[in-house]
């Protein structure tokens, strides 16, 4: 339906064109090279008016702030990446009309989807806010921006689930908490920019297509097995029969503290992952499984290694009678075979007042890291340690408490797997670094500013930020089920010192120190 907009083809200026307001939009009239066309006069990149452009030659305008170029024809982006919207324009007796009705919301949502996914693919942070806020304006949710993103991306995550759709199920709890359409949308967006950041570049790797019949045992041992093909079929089958994640969780939870694997992350994600299927809903269950699915297959078994090949023989040993009193002050300062021989000789104490105790030294370590280690130049390639290699006890445990507290029987494994994180950084602590100046007086306070400041933490790369939430939310989850632990004073304080000490994210010369060295060995 055209709409008479009182305006005669006469009356465009000397430059061919005319501005035309109705109801809040703002119409750029055109007539070049004998035909006449209708735009929306703001740019789509950042708002400038069109009207200030330049036209040239075969009916393209150029937004001189940017140097954006649009086809007036069809409003494609020549230069640039956003297409500006056009109307259609007629003629009539001299009146100019223009259909200046929305298109329909489901055209709407398929072109800003399309444009999601071509923001994703160069990752552009303000195109993907845009293209989320379009969804929205068409009246749709823009989580489903993020649902969207996670199916197109799934094939390129080489080794499966990273941090990006972890932080998201945290990411997603801020935005229910925020107090301004602003912050929601900034939190949504977070893990958009994360797995745009985390593919970008990357090539295609399908996951398996084959299918078995869903067997929980089955799975467990397909990921032992290193057999990506059988643990995706068994995932397939689940999703196929529209199994609950809760259904799931237990078989993967135990292949996920089979080992102790890629430093934690696999009962990390495994708590995270159904977290974010319960805030998503059912349509990103299925790229989730499947890289969680990968990833736990994937991921190192690090127990093989040197430092911690203790943690077999003491996971055999545990038979539960040990009996020694134990507090954090009973495990800081250990190796970790102290560690775990002090967790051995405690395996017939509460649960609850071992974990305490291990959550308690690994609060310690981060509240007296040494960051001397982060800003050295001439470490040695395994002492390039930082915050996170702290911060990961605590999430760890937090994922860890979750699972056992769903299968008790693996409880053996998590408080064995927590000791080797408490002894691994015993190396990188100053055991009289001064906590003191660290301390929390009022906690409730102190956690909520601390996460409400992330809705506009200016920190470029997504992974800094997403530790910073996920520790966080798993504090604030661990003291809502232990409020009177003994660990919370030193744990507050340890997360006050991480939150507001200078972190180093490039190592120039580090790399370039080790670089040299590595060589100069070569064989």
């Amino acid at each position: 339906m055209l709409t008479a907009t009182g305006l005669k083809r006469r009356e465009l200026g000397s430059d061919g064109r005319k501005l035309v307001r109705h109801d809040g939009k703002q119409v750029l009239v055109i007539a070049q090279e004998g035909r006449l066309f209708a735009i929306a006069n703001r740019c789509p990149h950042e708002g400038y008016p069109l009207s200030e452009g330049t036209i040239g030659p075969g009916c393209v305008l150029t937004c001189n702030w940017h140097n954006w170029k649009f086809d007036l024809a069809s409003g494609a982006a020549l230069v640039g990446r956003d297409p500006v919207r056009t109307y259609a324009v007629a003629e009539r007796g001299g009146e100019i009309f223009i259909d200046l009705r929305d298109p329909p919301a489901e055209q709407r949502r398929t072109r800003a989807l399309r444009g999601l996914e071509a923001a994703i693919l160069d990752n552009d942070r303000a195109r993907m806010a845009r293209e989320a806020a379009r969804l929205e304006q068409a009246g749709f949710d823009a989580r489903e921006a993020l649902v969207h993103a996670f199916r197109l991306c799934n094939g390129r995550l080489e080794d499966g689930m990273t941090h990006a759709h972890a932080a998201a199920a945290d990411w997603l709890l801020l935005a229910a908490r925020a107090e301004a359409p602003a912050e929601r949308l900034a939190a949504e967006l977070e893990p958009l920019g994360h797995i745009a950041w985390d593919t970008e570049g990357a090539g295609e790797f399908p996951y398996p297509e084959t299918v078995a019949e869903w067997d929980a045992a089955g799975f467990v041992a397909a990921v032992e097995a290193e057999d990506e093909a059988a643990a995706i079929a068994h995932i397939r089958d689940a999703l196929a029969q529209g199994l609950p994640y809760p259904l799931l969780r237990a078989a993967i939870g135990e292949a996920a503290l089979a080992h102790y694997a890629a430093f934690g992350h696999c009962a990390i994600y495994t708590l995270k992952a159904g977290q974010l299927i319960e805030r998503l809903g059912d349509e990103v269950a299925e790229p989730t499984l499947l890289a969680l699915t990968r990833m736990v297959v994937r991921a190192t078994r690090e127990e093989r290694l040197p430092e911690f090949r203790g943690y077999a023989r003491a996971l055999s040993e545990w038979d539960g009678r040990g009996n020694a009193v134990t507090g954090a002050k009973d495990f800081i300062g250990l190796s970790t075979e102290g560690a775990l021989r002090q967790t051995l000789a405690s395996s017939g104490r509460p649960m609850r007042e071992l974990y305490d105790a291990l959550l308690g030294a690994a609060a310690f370590n981060l509240l007296h890291f040494d960051t001397e280690y982060e800003r050295s130049t001439s470490n040695a390639i395994a002492d390039n340690v930082g915050w996170l290699d702290f911060t990961h006890a605590l999430t760890f445990a937090n994922a860890g408490r979750h699972i056992c507290d769903e299968r008790p029987d693996l409880w053996p494994r998590a408080a064995l797997q927590l000791a080797l994180f408490v002894g691994r950084n015993r190396k990188y602590v100053r055991l009289d670094g001064d906590g003191a100046r660290w301390r929390v007086d009022d906690r409730r306070t102190f956690l909520s500013a601390a996460t409400k400041a992330l809705y506009d933490h200016g920190i470029p790369e997504p992974i800094i930020a997403c530790h910073r939430l996920k520790v966080l939310v798993a504090i604030q989850d661990e003291l809502g089920s232990a409020p009177d632990a003994p660990w919370a004073k030193t744990t507050c304080a340890a997360v006050n010192r991480y939150l507001h000490t200078p972190m180093k994210r490039h190592h120039g010369l580090r790399i370039a120190a080790q670089a040299l060295d590595f060589v100069g060995k070569e064989e």
